[in-house]
């Protein structure tokens, strides 16, 4: 096949690009370019050219190229930066295409160079954390292939040895890291000096342990003190000097507070066989903080004394908080003391700031039992704008949710009421879902999420479910409840009418062919639905066909339909009967896997 000859200006962009990596005169010359050449060579620059470009920038009307960043804080010609903003997009997303779409910046180059140099300070700590490595952090080399996205090529011998070296990336793009992510390696007094030039406002450290990565991290907050309000340690060892450090270092004593809004610790643990002073020192953070706005203690082996306390906090705290998350511990009676007479005579009946903007609780995986859920409904009637609660992975049976119906009627009359309930694996019977998914049909605002998922409830359930259906509800989990091919019959006889579903899991149900004769149905009655989980159920291969004859003739926005780990090996007649159903270029259906198919799923308790 004879290859097509490049253009003209293709070969002239290529020039120019190599050119302007080497030479500074250049610059003015390309300013004077047509327009039309201009945006051309946007697109052929690699990220150093077009940083040179943009810093470079005369001061002269260049209303369609308009403002630049620079790392003094400096805005130059203010006007239209989109064709500057999208140069820059298209380099992230041809370097990170699986994050561009999570991203919002404020400027995909200040983006670009923090994830750069996020890149590198990862490839750095993977050498630090050698028993072989002795000496500076700084003069860790850059790894070619890092160097050769961002324009750097080898025939840049002169600059070879100072582009290589983290340092060298440290001082040249520190400016633009507002959010990073350090190991403990790197928790060190050299990197202070090296993120001199940095403003974080977020930071995320792993693993830390020892006094000496603490003392040196407490000193790079210290340096960032008016910048940074997200903190995140994963991973680490706390122990009372490690959080009186932390703390200080955040504490602001002519405010006498701190600017954290966003605090985690997640996966970490205690020193102390009992970690009281580290939560008196954390409490005490926790106190002084009037800017939080979100906390998160996910699996790090918190008990209900912990619990207790940091619930005393948020009744006297004054922040705005709208997020807890205490998943993953064992708090199991914090609530307790809480639950005295009727709840107009409870502590809680006063005005608590901090409840009342609270708008997501996560309690998943606590070993919350029944009487805990009472308690827990005496608190969250001072929540008037929760909106989100995640109660999952706790057993509080039967018992625990009629405890909570009447918390649930009372809040469909608030102008903000509850949108989200997640009660997966809660040891919930057929009988107590069926109460309070009659209760959930009748309220006047409804639900728009709700997981019942991974409880043992049996296909008696499907006439409530397919009840509870006609309600605006959006997103539904029903997956691994044991609804078996008769309860999937009863849900396609009670389901009537147009539904508001936009997302269903249906899986793990052994429904076999039923499976799909719903599935068929549900395409029909949801024009709005965008993604629905249907694998693990043991269909056939001839389901195949009832489920495309339904897609053809299904009207909305779906973009997925999974259909992994059911019972039909690969045939290339599969892909050909789905080929023609895509979404932007992606197909929709999702076939199991050529390996799976050869491995029964068992998913009985």
């Amino acid at each position: 096949m004879v290859q097509k000859a490049p253009s003209l200006v293709s070969l002239a962009m290529e020039v120019l690009k190599t050119e302007l990596l080497r030479e500074d005169d250049l610059v003015p010359i390309i300013y004077e370019m047509p327009v039309e050449l201009f945006d051309i060579l946007l697109t052929h620059l690699p990220p150093l050219g077009l940083q040179k470009l943009q810093r470079e920038m005369p001061f002269k009307d260049w209303n369609d190229y308009g403002s630049t960043y620079d790392c003094s804080g400096n805005e130059r010609k203010r006007g239209r930066t989109w064709k500057l903003d999208a140069a820059w997009k298209m380099l992230f997303k041809k370097r990170w295409p699986q994050i561009v779409h999570q991203t919002e910046p404020n400027g995909w180059e200040q983006t670009y160079w923090e994830a750069h140099l996020q890149s590198c300070l990862d490839e750095a700590a993977e050498v630090a954390v050698l028993p072989s490595f002795d000496g500076f952090i700084g003069d860790i080399k850059i790894s070619g292939t890092l160097l050769k996205h961002i324009g750097y090529e080898e025939q840049m011998n002169h600059s070879a040895c100072e582009f290589s070296m983290l340092y060298y990336h440290c001082q040249q793009f520190g400016c633009y890291a507002r959010s990073l992510r350090l190991q403990n390696v790197l928790c060190v007094d050299e990197t202070c000096q090296l993120l001199k030039n940095s403003m974080l406002q977020s930071l995320i450290i792993l693993w830390v342990r020892s006094q000496e990565h603490v003392h040196s991290l407490s000193k790079l907050i210290f340096q960032n003190l008016e910048t940074l309000t997200s903190l995140e340690f994963r991973h680490c060892k706390l122990c009372a000097f490690f959080v009186a450090s932390i703390c200080s270092a955040l504490f602001d004593k002519s405010l006498r507070t701190h600017r954290i809004r966003h605090f985690s610790i997640i996966t970490s643990s205690f020193y102390e066989n009992s970690p009281s002073s580290v939560t008196l020192e954390l409490i005490s953070f926790l106190s002084a903080g009037r800017s939080l706005r979100s906390l998160k203690f996910s699996d790090s082996h918190l008990d209900k004394i912990f619990g207790r306390l940091l619930f005393s906090v948020l009744l006297e705290a004054s922040c705005g908080l709208s997020i807890l998350d205490l998943s993953g511990n064992n708090i199991t009676g914090w609530l307790s003391k809480i639950n005295q007479g009727s709840p107009s005579d409870s502590l809680l009946s006063l005005p608590v700031k901090t409840l009342q903007s609270l708008r997501f609780l996560n309690l998943r995986g606590n070993n919350l039992r029944r009487v805990d859920a009472e308690d827990l409904r005496y608190a969250l009637v001072n929540m008037p704008n929760l909106e989100s609660l995640d109660i999952s992975e706790n057993p509080i049976e039967d018992d625990g949710i009629r405890s909570l119906i009447p918390y649930f009627i009372q809040v469909t009359e608030r102008s903000h009421p509850l949108a989200k309930l997640n009660l997966e694996n809660c040891e919930l019977s057929c009988d107590g879902v069926i109460a309070l998914l009659d209760m959930l049909s009748m309220l006047r605002k409804p639900l728009n999420s709700l997981s019942i998922a991974d409880n043992v409830l049996g296909s008696r359930v499907a006439a409530a479910l397919a009840k509870f259906l006609g309600t605006s509800i959006q997103v539904l989990n029903i997956g691994g409840i044991g609804l078996g091919s008769s309860g999937f019959q009863a849900l396609q006889v009670g389901m009537q009418g147009a539904l508001k579903l936009v997302n269903m899991d249906i899986s793990k149900n052994r429904g076999g062919y039923e499976t799909a004769k719903f599935l068929s149905k549900l395409l029909s009655c949801a024009p709005e639905l965008v993604e629905v989980n249907a694998g693990y159920n043991l269909m056939p291969s001839e389901s195949l066909s009832i489920i495309c004859s339904a897609l053809k003739v299904a009207k909305g926005h779906l973009q997925r339909v999974d259909l992994t780990g059911n019972n039909w090996k690969y045939q290339p007649s599969h892909v050909s009967m789905v080929a023609e159903f895509q979404h932007k270029g992606r197909p929709i259906v999702i076939f199991p896997s050529l390996v799976a198919s050869d491995v029964p799923y068992d998913d009985d308790p």
